[in-house]
């Protein structure tokens, strides 16, 4: 850490940094967020053909960086839990597990999304 408060483009500077760093480490160590990567590698493009509209277009994309966000959110999670200690404890568990169920019902949330628009778009 700093000896002293940075400010403006300097701070904005350093928290892009730092932030590339934690998707660079991410990228590298998690498996998940890698495969979660290449679907949005996918799915972005798709959404500008899939969506008629401009909000339908936002919407197949928001929920696609929100499940990036949990990602890196629950990877946060298992490296401190992992930290603090290997040893089996219900917490530690509970805390992974809850992350994990974060991801589950973001891409839940995803992929309804996708199909109701879909099935506006092409069924109904």
């Amino acid at each position: 850490m700093a000896d002293h408060p940075t400010f403006g483009l300097t701070r904005i500077s350093n928290a892009c940094i730092i932030s590339i760093k934690g998707l660079r480490a991410t990228v590298k160590t998690e498996a998940a967020f890698r495969e979660e990567l290449i679907l949005a590698a996918i799915l972005i493009p798709s959404a500008f053909f899939v969506g008629e509209t401009l909000t339908q277009t936002a919407l197949l994309i928001f929920p696609i960086f929100l499940v990036l966000i949990i990602e890196l959110i629950n990877t946060g999670i298992e490296h401190v839990v992992d930290r603090i200690g290997l040893e089996h404890h219900t917490l530690s568990g509970q805390a992974k597990d809850a992350g994990s169920a974060a991801v589950f019902i973001g891409n839940c949330m995803t992929a309804s999304i996708w199909l109701l628009i879909c099935l506006d778009n092409f069924v109904f």
